[in-house]
């Protein structure tokens, strides 16, 4: 077996760009570009991982592919899939910043790995502690009769967390939403996500008027950037604060416990650029007593997979998940298996690998660049 490891080595490394028209209205509807990305081993097993960069970070489709066509693929052709760890710090040598490249890159080795050794990737990050993880839903069309439409929908299915964007609208049309909302499905947990769509100075009255409202909480109400206004909030509510963009790696969660910035973080792969360091962010909050929950953005079936595995096996990962494009807007994924989902939760893919299939013939449907 040690000399059948030590022959192993990545061979080929391929990325599509794979445009998608999502399904919805207002700002739900989009051409959304994604990254697929299969890494070939010496002895013919095929990983599979998934980016979906967004312009708030900093990233697009065609950037991301250039950076696993040039410096990643520099680096990971010819080594030894199994070494992840040293692979994750190579690619951080490599090139400065681009998480959502690292983590498609990383993700494929984790397939990789478990699809060899026979185990679901959350058996080789330690064993799961949970199967199943309860979906939240985002509330974010501005036609919001057609969301409530969707919500009442989702709640006769078993789901019992929304999540309303505010901040778009003003604050008289945030509190009527929330109260028909909380009309329409009086039995789920309501969460507030402002996007950091408030100015600091305006932060504290804002949201001052939702704290009497039972929420589960008030996501990245300011700015990355305006940690002290962050921290104030947390300090001054009644109601649980989370921060989102303004964590992205174990340093910035350290530094957020440390502040008190916030009372629960959100944790995306795309953000913190892989498992591994995903974990580690965790790990600093789970230390600090703040609880987090994790999803994608604009991923697929590949990356939902990743981040159900590392959810199920990270037990302060404790308030759900929050998967935007399968099921209700994706159109149609490139992996062959539909989204698992029932009864208002995410089942834990159990396969070997990220118990995911490439859909070949639907990938080549959405691909507009192929590079290999």
């Amino acid at each position: 077996m040690t000399d059948r490891i030590d022959r192993l080595r990545i061979t080929r490394i391929e990325s599509a760009i794979a445009m998608r028209r999502a399904h919805g209205s207002g700002t739900i509807a989009a051409t959304v570009g994604r990254v697929i990305v299969r890494i070939d081993t010496s002895d013919g097993l095929t990983g599979l991982g998934e980016a979906a960069p967004w312009a708030p970070f900093g990233n697009t489709a065609d950037t991301t592919a250039a950076a696993l066509d040039g410096p990643l693929r520099a680096v990971l052709t010819g080594a030894d899939p199994s070494r992840i760890a040293a692979l994750a710090l190579a690619m951080d040598h490599a090139l400065l910043g681009h998480p959502e490249a690292k983590s498609a890159a990383e993700m494929a080795l984790w397939d990789i790995a478990g699809r060899r050794s026979g185990l679901p990737v959350h058996a080789l990050l330690g064993g799961a502690v949970r199967e199943t993880i309860p979906l939240s839903f985002s509330i974010a069309d501005p036609e919001f009769d057609a969301d409530l439409d969707r919500a009442r929908a989702f709640a006769a299915e078993g789901v019992r967390l929304f999540k309303v964007k505010t901040g778009f609208a003003g604050e008289a049309e945030d509190l009527r939403r929330l109260d028909r909302l909380r009309a329409a499905v009086p039995e789920a947990e309501l969460r507030a996500d402002f996007n950091q769509g408030l100015a600091p100075h305006a932060a504290m009255r804002v949201c001052r008027a939702l704290d009497g409202l039972g929420l589960g909480f008030i996501e990245q109400p300011v700015p990355r950037g305006q940690e002290a206004a962050l921290a104030a909030l947390a300090a001054a509510l009644a109601t649980p604060v989370m921060a989102d963009e303004s964590v992205y790696s174990a340093t910035e969660m350290l530094a957020c416990a440390r502040g008190a910035w916030a009372d629960c973080v959100s944790i995306k792969l795309a953000k913190a650029g892989g498992l591994l360091a995903a974990r580690a962010a965790d790990a600093v909050a789970e230390a600090a007593g703040l609880p987090t929950y994790g999803g994608t953005l604009w991923e697929g079936g590949i990356a939902l997979a990743a981040a159900a595995h590392l959810i199920a096996a990270s037990p302060n990962m404790s308030l759900g998940c929050e998967f935007y494009m399968p099921r209700y807007v994706l159109a149609r994924d490139v992996t062959a298996e539909p989204f698992p989902y029932a009864g208002g939760a995410v089942r834990v893919p159990a396969g070997p690998g990220l118990g995911v299939t490439l859909d070949a013939q639907a990938l080549a449907a959405e691909t507009v660049a192929e590079r290999g």
